[in-house]
């Protein structure tokens, strides 16, 4: 037991200096500059879209309120999740050998599974604003003060990230036995079955924080919208189209990203014998998707912006 455990820990050391193998570019081969100026193009838009409805909020004094602030920080979520998955995906098909080291994909695990989490409790913070602004109008002002926002976006942030080092913590103490991944990037599932010990701890803490940070957000804004839906069917027409015009916005953005992020959750945790385009597509599509969509549904939608 003690030559196991001292291998493990040799091999789990050792582990920190390998590189890892990403198996699913070579289908891009034929196209490959095709798919980088996609890339490329799809990063552009994404960030200037994001960054442009940044700098809109941050200069325009009407829209320094509440609803805007995690707006805001819904950007900045969006433009974190891009950038840790685009420039590696162009870097890449640049390159004659796709593979990374141990240690910069776990630094990319952190990267796209905090955007995830941090864009969930985000959404959640925007769905408690337009609760409290619609169900409990008079005192709105009393409630969601400066003091009060700051406390959301820091719990909003502050969790997620903990939740995400752990997890990282875990698995950086496994032993890795293999070394190509099937996929575009890495996210953690993938990493962990790179392991030949058990992933059991792995495995249920990565569950927990996907109820802490997925599904319990889910709730709370679907719980929150019924509550919304059920004084708006008891107040004037005028009213109802003003509160209808506030939350649809949030409403769209988080169906969005919940069937986005739904889709990458069960299309990690379960083997499914599909086409290499479509496997391609299911990974990928809660990062770029969401960040890309986001900024277009609040600019049209919403009239201050």
């Amino acid at each position: 037991l003690l030559y196991r455990d001292i291998y493990t820990m040799n091999v789990s050391s050792s582990s920190l200096y390998a590189t890892l193998i990403f198996t699913s570019f070579s289908s891009l081969n034929s196209l490959r500059y095709f798919y980088i100026m996609l890339c490329l193009l799809l990063y552009l838009l994404t960030v200037s879209a994001n960054v442009f409805l940044m700098v809109v909020i941050y200069v325009k004094p009407n829209l320094h309120k509440p609803m805007y602030i995690f707006l805001f920080h819904l950007a900045v979520n969006g433009v974190i999740g891009s950038s840790a998955f685009y420039p590696k995906v162009m870097d890449h098909l640049l390159s004659a050998v796709q593979e990374s080291s141990y240690v910069g994909c776990l630094f990319q695990v952190f990267c796209i599974t905090t955007y995830g989490a941090c864009t969930f409790t985000v959404l959640a913070v925007m769905a408690y604003d337009r609760y409290i602004s619609i169900c409990k109008p008079l005192w709105y002002h009393s409630i969601i003060t400066p003091s009060k926002v700051k406390f959301l976006l820091t719990g909003a942030y502050l969790f997620p990230v903990l939740g995400v080092v752990m997890h990282i913590i875990l698995t950086r103490t496994l032993p890795l036995c293999q070394f190509k991944i099937h996929k575009l990037f890495c996210d953690n599932w993938a990493v962990v079955k790179l392991s030949c010990v058990n992933t059991n701890i792995n495995n249920i803490y990565g569950i927990f924080l996907t109820i802490v940070f997925v599904f319990f957000p889910f709730i709370f804004v679907i719980y929150s919208y019924v509550r919304i839906l059920a004084v708006c069917l008891s107040i004037s027409k005028e009213a109802q189209r003003k509160a209808l015009r506030t939350c649809t916005p949030h409403l769209i953005t988080f169906l969005n990203f919940s069937l986005s992020a739904l889709f990458s959750i069960i299309y990690n945790r379960f083997e499914f014998n599909l086409p290499t385009s479509v496997n391609i597509v299911m990974s990928i599509h809660f990062i770029v998707i969401p960040p890309l969509l986001h900024p277009v549904i609040y600019g049209v939608r919403s009239q201050d912006i």
